[in-house]
């Protein structure tokens, strides 16, 4: 079975960030499809590499996090067109795997549909227009309409919808109520991560310090990690031995450390962004994991990368946000909640916790036995194998194979 495997943002391990499309792709072709990924790069080139299995077709796109909504949008319109014309080169599939964000790339889908009676389905990572509505990003009444609808006739068109969370998936059974679609959430991927792991290469860290709470992420508007900078202030002022560490890139990185700074936050250190490696071995010397957003309801909808890679740890979790993850967290007794404004009464919750190594290590077994049970990326892979051999086409594909573009 053939697949155009579609996705802007697209990273390996090495790269370092969100990889589920690595580990999904490569799943795919380990169980025998065969999967041309078609992405973006900031190079001037087109550059094509065989990866585990699967093909990864670079088109020179521009794009940073730190552009504007229409120097954004500008390059998403980019993308979409140079994508067209890589897929009309390569030989035909028997479906197209599109995933968000942006929500632009369901262009293709609907294109590739209309051109050629492809079928297409669409991965909803993230709820999009509705979140940067929400954040007030996007404010112009005619084009929030032009967005909502385009994201409606995306939905409409595609075969079949995959979310990566239940929030989601309600959210867009409430936009098509007819439309099929099932829960692939982000995983944990059991075998990199374990507790049993002893890092190799950690950061200085102050050994005096008994607690080590890490955020290891994106430094965005969207992220609300002033907050985290919060419960540092407050763990200094009660002379807790804890140390805070955020490790990623992003808009408002030196935002933070300044704000870090004119607190004289010395119990704040900030790490530069780093590949999955690093981010084990940060994960690992780490006491607790922080996940953290906004206080805006719509973020709470996601499926954020780190909550899965810190149950494979086994590490707690804090997390200052509402919705299905907080849910998990409490059900499963795996970590606090950060009410924002009650930091000091999350610190002796915490230490009280800590006092009882049995009920600690407790929680840390819970964390890594949910990331087995629910949450393992062979759990993932399965399920997607299982959703897409329908799709297959029962004539032979003719045609050939080429190694170019």
């Amino acid at each position: 079975m053939r697949i155009i495997y579609i996705h802007q943002y697209f990273l390996t391990p090495e790269e370092g960030g969100a990889v589920r499309s690595f580990h999904l792709a490569k799943g795919l072709a380990k169980a025998g499809f065969h999967i041309d990924l078609i992405t973006a790069h900031n190079k001037g080139d087109y550059d094509i590499k065989d990866m585990n299995g699967f093909r990864v077709h670079y088109l020179p796109v521009k794009y940073e996090n730190k552009f504007g909504f229409f120097r954004r949008l500008w390059s998403f319109l980019c993308f979409v067109r140079s994508a067209k014309k890589l897929v009309a080169k390569l030989q035909r599939p028997d479906l197209l795997y599109v995933t968000s964000t942006p929500l632009s790339t369901g262009l293709i889908g609907l294109w590739a549909k209309k051109k050629y009676a492809l079928p297409f389905v669409f991965e909803v990572r993230d709820l999009w227009p509705e979140a940067p509505i929400r954040l007030g990003i996007v404010r112009n009444p005619l084009l929030k309409n032009i967005l909502f609808r385009l994201e409606k006739r995306i939905y409409q068109g595609a075969s079949q919808i995959f979310a990566l969370s239940p929030a989601i998936k309600d959210y867009v059974a409430d936009k098509v109520p007819h439309k099929p679609i099932e829960i692939i959430p982000n995983f944990a991927d059991t075998g990199f991560f374990s507790p049993e792991y002893i890092p190799k290469n950690i950061p200085a860290f102050d050994r005096k310090k008994i607690v080590k709470v890490v955020y290891a992420g994106a430094l965005g508007f969207v992220n609300g990690l002033e907050h985290l900078l919060k419960l540092a202030k407050e763990a200094k002022l009660q002379n807790a031995d804890w140390q805070f560490v955020l490790m990623g890139k992003g808009a408002v990185s030196p935002k933070l450390r300044y704000m870090a700074k004119d607190e004289r936050l010395d119990n704040v250190q900030f790490l530069d962004f780093g590949d999955k490696e690093m981010v084990r071995d940060v994960l690992a010397d780490a006491d607790l994991v922080y996940l953290s957003f906004r206080p805006v309801p719509i973020l709470g909808t996601g499926s954020p990368n780190k909550f899965f890679d810190a149950l494979a740890m086994g590490k707690p979790i804090i997390l200052n946000f509402e919705g299905w993850v907080k849910d998990l967290v409490v059900q499963n007794n795996i970590g606090f909640f950060h009410r924002i404004g009650h930091e000091e009464a999350l610190i002796t919750e915490i230490e009280r916790s800590r006092q009882n190594p049995s009920d600690w290590g407790n929680m840390q077994s819970r964390a890594r036995k949910l990331a087995e049970d629910q949450f393992s990326k062979r759990i993932a892979v399965k399920r997607l194998i299982a959703l897409l051999k329908p799709y297959r086409r029962k004539e032979p594909t003719s045609g050939a194979y080429n190694r170019t573009a």
